[in-house]
């Protein structure tokens, strides 16, 4: 404009228009020629996969349509009437507790991998006093256990299913499918790792007034509790707060320091916690409108509630009954209640003090300006702080728990992004010469990776309202382990469980997709089998790989098969169903 130099560069500017557009002409003749190429390649590859899963379903059927697998089938022609739903699940309930018993039996094999196998250790399917664990029976026990894992996600994976599309199933009679499914667990030796042994002798600590809080169970000396603790946590401090430790101490009396018995009352009280679960996850989901029998499905018969809060009897069970119970009573106008149903929660473990944060955040109601948000979250943390203060007088066990979170990032897991990040780029900067030790570089990436998920977790807390409180609050969750310093399949159970309530479209997938890889994370065991389809007998070899090929393909015919009646479509909600928050509207 007004200068000799204008029109040259407004030319200058056209010039570089058409060349853009020219290149974004050629882009697309390009794509549409390799696109135009790779679709016969694609109709191939398509076809192929329709034929095969054509196969995959008429075996399915023609096997079904045989005996003993038609005394599993779902019912005869005709459509279902809406309300008959104890039909529907009687195949998932059956194969469900066919799954757990194989996995029980699998793990109760004195060679198996997925229970501590050392004298004392469970009442059967452990060697005596002075003698090494058998051989026999490994093939086997792992076969079992694989095989029950496999079809425990494959069922599971069809109830969610068929509840997306049939809802309004009852939660009382989910509740009898996830009483069948538990049964065999009750009997079954501590699964997939030695937690609650530590937990047996910290409570030991407790009721010989020990202070767990400053030293490991290895001060005890030699004896039966402290024999089957991880060594790796023999001189390590307890990270969890006062009230387990408390009702950590008082089992272990009750059991007259019997550690076996100790085991079975610990587990006992995670299945409280659980219960407490199969009340309050239908509850959120009634208070955001969802389906309530979908969210137990989610929640309560999801594989990591299944095999590692009952099966594992690790007190993440506890603390997130109690969680979800608090945030069920800050839902129904009692934001007290639900506080220090949160601090109970948080005085088991730590994360939580989520919970707390967003009743205060909640507690004037939606559409509140954030300036007057900030006095009642500082209420929330005041009254928890009190609480708090007198579980700590109450119990004797004060505060330095505190001082122990961070002993699980003693583990250096590299199923953790952060942990495998930081030895990565720390065995890369050692290589090259730099002078950063690997422990330094490790420290940072974890440092940096949890201020990112604490980042995150501010952003989801500010936009809550938007986002839906029970949806940030899980997503903050799944941050917090994925970016922490080491993850473990029960410390996911944190948000799958809070998001169950509100879970449709993406989350439900990654509800779903978590809960499955999850159940193998870490999971011990397939080297062996490995090598034992290597070098096992022929015939042997060819009925295991039978077994897992039948638990992949004969349940694959949906519970319903397509013959349930079809329910009248969702009101509208979308996935902000939960958009106002923990207090509800007055609307």
């Amino acid at each position: 404009m007004g200068g000799p130099g204008g029109e040259t560069e407004d030319m200058g500017i056209a010039d570089s228009q058409e060349m853009i557009a020219d290149w974004r002409a050629r882009r697309r003749y390009v794509l549409a020629g390799l696109g135009a190429r790779a679709e016969p390649v694609r109709n191939v590859v398509r076809g192929g996969l329709d034929r095969a899963l054509s196969k995959v379903a008429a075996w399915d059927e023609a096997v079904r349509s045989r005996w003993p697998f038609t005394a599993l089938a779902a019912p005869g022609p005709g459509p279902l009437e809406p309300a008959d739903s104890d039909r529907l699940l009687v195949r998932p309930a059956i194969l469900g507790f066919v799954a757990v018993v194989a996995i029980t039996v699998g793990s109760s094999f004195e060679s198996s991998p997925f229970a501590l196998k050392m004298p004392g250790a469970w009442f059967f399917g452990v060697p005596a006093t002075g003698q090494s664990p058998g051989q026999g029976g490994l093939f086997i026990g792992l076969v079992a256990v694989y095989g029950g894992l496999l079809l425990l996600m494959r069922v599971w994976f069809g109830l969610v299913k068929t509840l997306s599309k049939r809802p309004g199933i009852p939660v009382r009679k989910l509740v009898a499918v996830f009483a069948l499914w538990v049964v065999p667990l009750l009997v079954a030796p501590p699964l997939f790792s030695r937690d609650v042994y530590s937990y047996a002798a910290q409570g030991e600590m407790v009721a010989h007034h020990i202070d767990p809080y400053r030293y490991g169970p290895d001060v005890m000396g030699a004896g039966p509790f402290v024999t089957l603790v991880d060594p790796l946590w023999g001189n390590t401090p307890a990270p969890y707060g006062p009230a387990f430790l408390a009702v950590d101490g008082f089992l272990t009396t009750a059991s007259h320091h019997n550690e076996l018995v100790d085991v079975v009352l610990l587990r006992l009280l995670e299945l409280a916690g659980v219960a407490l679960l199969a009340w309050g996850v239908p509850a959120l989901a009634r208070s955001v409108k969802r389906d309530p029998g979908e969210a137990f499905v989610l929640a309560l018969l999801n594989p990591v509630t299944v095999l590692h809060l009952i099966g594992g009897a690790h007190n993440d069970a506890l603390m997130l009954g109690l969680l979800v119970a608090g945030l069920v009573f800050a839902r129904r106008n009692r934001p007290v209640v639900g506080i220090l149903l949160c601090t109970l929660a948080t005085a088991v473990k730590v994360p939580a003090a989520l919970g707390i944060v967003y009743i205060g955040w909640e507690w004037m109601g939606p559409k509140i300006p954030w300036r007057e948000r900030v006095r009642p979250v500082v209420t929330a943390g005041l009254i928890s702080l009190a609480a708090m203060e007198v579980l700590s007088l109450v119990t004797g066990l004060g505060w330095s728990w505190v001082l122990n979170l961070a002993t699980p990032g003693t583990v250096r897991s590299w199923l953790a992004p952060a942990t495998a990040v930081g030895l990565v780029l720390g065995h890369l900067v050692h290589g090259v010469g730099v002078g950063v030790p690997v422990h330094v570089m490790l420290s940072l990436v974890r440092v940096l990776s949890l201020l990112a998920a604490g980042v995150a977790g501010l952003w989801l807390l500010w936009n809550s309202e938007r986002v839906g409180s029970l949806r940030a609050m899980g997503i903050t969750f799944l941050l917090v382990v994925i970016l922490g310093p080491v993850v473990q399949p029960w410390y996911l159970s944190w948000g799958l469980i809070v998001l169950a309530p509100v879970a449709v479209g993406k989350i439900r997938s990654v509800i779903i997709a978590l809960s499955i890889s999850s159940a193998f994370i870490g999971l011990p065991g397939g080297k062996q089998l490995f090598d034992e389809l290597v070098h096992a007998n022929p015939l042997a070899m060819a009925a295991a790989l039978l077994v897992l090929l039948a638990v992949l393909t004969v349940p694959l015919t949906p519970w319903d098969r397509q013959r349930l009646v079809p329910p009248k479509p969702p009101s509208a909600g979308g996935d902000r169903s939960d958009a106002p928050g923990l207090a509800p509207s007055n609307a």
